[in-house]
Parts: C-alpha cells; sequence; structure tokens
C-alpha cells in the first residue's frame, strides 16, 4: 500500500490541535457598528453629521511572469493553497480554543477522556478528506500552519505529544521531500511570497476567510521587495 505522507502530518497536527478544542461550533463574534457621529459648530448651531469608517482599499497589481510555464506554476499554486488553507486556518483557531479549554481542566483522568471522545470525532471528520491531499499540498499546509499560528508543525508534534515522535514524523516526512520543521518566510522564499499573494487576492474577492496571520506581514512591503528584487537581476 502507498504510503500516504498526508496522513501522518495532517491527522497527527489536526488531532494534536483540536484534541482539548470544543467540538460545538464557537459562536460568532457581534459586529461592530461602524458608524460615527460628528458634531460641527457653526455659528452657534450644533450639526450632526454621519460617517461611515471604510477599510481602505488596494490595487493588487496582477504577478508578472517571466514564461508562460512560471504562469501555469503559479496557477497551480493557487489552486493547491486554496484547497488547504481552511485546514490551517481551522488548526489555528482550534489550538487557541485548546489552550483556553486547558485552563479549564485539572483533573488528568477528565483530560484523557475528552481528549479521546473529541480526537475519535476529529478523526471521523476529517480522515478522509486529508488522505486527498497531494505531497506538494501538504507541504504547503506545513507552511500555512506556521503561518497560522507562529508554531512550526514539528514544535506542535513535540509540544502536543513527545519529541520522539515528532523526530520519528519529520524523519519520515523527509523520505517524501517534506519537512515539519518548513517555516513560512515570505520575504526569504519566492514561493512562500506568491502564497501570500495568492491569499491577499483571495481574501479580497472573498473566495477564502481572512485569518490574521500569527506573525506581521506587510504585503505592500512584501510586494515592493519582491518587484525591486526582480528589477536588480
Amino acid at each position: 500500500m502507498k504510503f500516504n505522507t498526508a496522513i501522518y502530518i495532517c491527522i497527527l497536527i489536526f488531532n494534536c490541535t483540536l484534541a482539548l478544542a470544543q467540538v460545538e461550533n464557537e459562536s460568532l463574534e457581534k459586529q461592530k457598528d461602524s458608524t460615527e457621529i460628528m458634531y460641527y459648530i457653526i455659528k452657534g448651531d450644533t450639526i450632526a453629521r454621519e460617517i461611515i469608517n471604510l477599510e481602505e482599499v488596494y490595487l493588487l497589481k496582477k504577478v508578472k511572469f517571466m514564461s508562460e510555464q512560471d504562469r501555469r506554476r503559479y496557477l497551480i499554486l493557487r489552486r493547491k493553497t486554496r484547497k488547504v488553507y481552511p485546514y490551517a486556518k481551522l488548526a489555528a483557531e482550534r489550538l487557541t480554543t485548546m489552550t483556553e479549554r486547558l485552563k479549564t481542566i485539572d483533573n488528568k483522568g477528565d483530560r484523557r477522556r475528552y481528549t479521546k471522545r473529541v480526537q475519535n470525532y476529529i478523526e471521523g471528520e476529517f480522515s478522509e478528506k486529508l488522505k486527498k491531499l497531494t505531497h506538494t499540498e501538504g507541504q504547503i499546509l506545513v507552511k500555512l500552519i506556521h503561518r497560522q499560528t507562529g508554531r512550526t508543525a514539528y514544535d506542535l508534534v513535540k509540544e502536543l505529544r513527545t519529541g520522539w515522535r515528532a523526530f520519528w514524523y519529520n524523519t519520515t516526512a523527509n523520505l517524501f521531500e517534506i519537512s515539519l520543521k518548513e517555516e513560512y518566510q515570505p520575504f526569504e522564499v519566492k514561493e512562500d511570497y506568491l502564497i501570500e499573494d495568492i491569499l491577499e487576492k483571495s481574501f479580497r474577492e472573498n473566495i477564502l476567510e481572512r485569518q490574521a496571520p500569527a506573525f506581521p506581514i506587510d504585503y505592500i512591503d512584501l510586494t515592493s521587495y519582491w518587484n525591486k528584487k526582480a528589477v536588480n537581476n
């Protein structure tokens, strides 16, 4: 039977990050009213004026490709990124929930029972979907998990399971050219920059739901950096 690296990477990470998460859905945050009232005093009269705060709008430039092959690679990367991003987003959300949940459970036995119950639920819910990921999609997912959580997949496994398991899974993944220690570095790695470009445009087109990264990424500065680098080269 052919080994599917996505099973090792994705299911393990999800079992770790989702293990102590609440099974029920989180309630949506109430939206804040973006309308403000400003008052002007003109010759002793007070005049109310309604102001609506709008988000800044940036016109995003298209990525320039040196060849048709580069353009095709970008389109393939876009398809794969859009496919795996929701899993990275969910992992970050559940990791936050897990951290909060841990504070409320003191008894070790209760923790184990709760962990087992939720773990069984998660495996039944996500296993079949994650098994369908390709090796390339698995590596992109590893990068995006670092983007959304601020920790590598290796560190998450080491923290939530054991150091030996982290070493074992990383060694196994390396056989298929996938590293659980991979970090997301859009200012250093061209592919990561392209992934960030894909994400930003997908957010603005409402194709993907935006979730802030675990560390600041200025898309405008990032684009400017790579444009200047292309000119210099």
